[in-house]
C-alpha cells in the first residue's frame, strides 16, 4: 500500500512536470506557476547557503531563466526539483567565487520573528541565532547538505546529483555536520543534535 505523502510526492512530481510541459510550450503562465511553486522553496536553500539577498536574488532568477530558455535540458533523469536545486546550486556556488568579499545581512537579528506568539518570541530568536551562528562555521557544501537533508527532506542520491559529487561525499557530510554544529551549539540546544 503507498503512502499517502508518497502519493503527494507523485503527483507534486506528476503537476510540476506539466507546468514544464507548458514552459516548453511557451505558456508563460506555466512558467509564472512553476516560478510561484519553486521561489520560496530556493529562496530559502539558497539564503541559508548565502545570507546574501541580492545574490540570493540573483541566482534565483537566473536559476529560472534556465528553465525558461531551456526546458528541453532536463531530460527526467531526477526528479524536477532535484534538476533545479542542482541549477541553483551552481549557480550560487559561481556567484560566490566571482564576489570579492562577503556582504553580511546586517539586519538580519532586526526581523521579526515568525514564531506562533509573543510568549515564544525570545526562545525562537536565541535559538535561530545560534543554529545561524553554527551553521556559519560550516563550509558552503555542508550546510547545503544539511539544509537539503531536513528543509528539503531530500535523499543523498539527490543531493549528491544536485552538488555534482559522489554519494559517499555527501554522507561524509552529513556525519561530520551535526557534530560540528553540535559543538558550537550550547547547552540544550546541543541535546537537539
Amino acid at each position: 500500500m503507498v503512502s499517502q505523502a508518497r502519493k503527494g510526492s507523485v503527483a507534486g512530481a506528476s503537476a510540476d512536470l506539466e507546468l514544464l510541459e507548458g514552459v516548453r510550450a511557451g505558456d508563460r503562465a506555466a512558467f509564472e506557476a512553476l516560478y510561484k511553486l519553486y521561489h520560496p522553496r530556493l529562496t530559502r536553500f539558497l539564503m541559508n547557503l548565502v545570507h546574501r539577498p541580492a545574490l540570493v536574488e540573483e541566482v534565483l532568477n537566473d536559476t529560472m531563466m534556465v528553465v525558461w530558455e531551456r526546458p528541453y535540458s532536463f531530460h527526467g533523469a531526477s526528479k524536477l526539483s532535484t534538476w533545479l536545486f542542482a541549477i541553483a546550486y551552481r549557480k550560487v556556488m559561481k556567484g560566490l567565487r566571482r564576489q570579492d568579499e562577503a556582504v553580511e545581512d546586517k539586519d538580519e537579528d532586526q526581523r521579526a520573528s515568525e514564531a506562533p506568539g509573543p510568549e515564544d518570541d525570545a526562545r525562537h530568536q536565541r535559538l535561530s541565532r545560534l543554529l545561524m551562528e553554527a551553521l556559519e562555521q560550516l563550509s558552503p557544501a555542508h550546510r547545503a547538505v544539511v539544509d537539503l537533508t531536513y528543509f528539503h527532506d531530500l535523499g543523498y542520491q539527490e543531493i549528491a546529483t544536485i552538488m555534482e559529487c559522489p554519494v559517499d561525499t555527501v554522507k561524509t557530510r552529513m556525519f561530520y555536520a551535526p557534530r560540528h554544529l553540535k559543538r558550537h551549539l550550547a547547552g540544550e540546544f546541543a541535546d537537539w543534535l
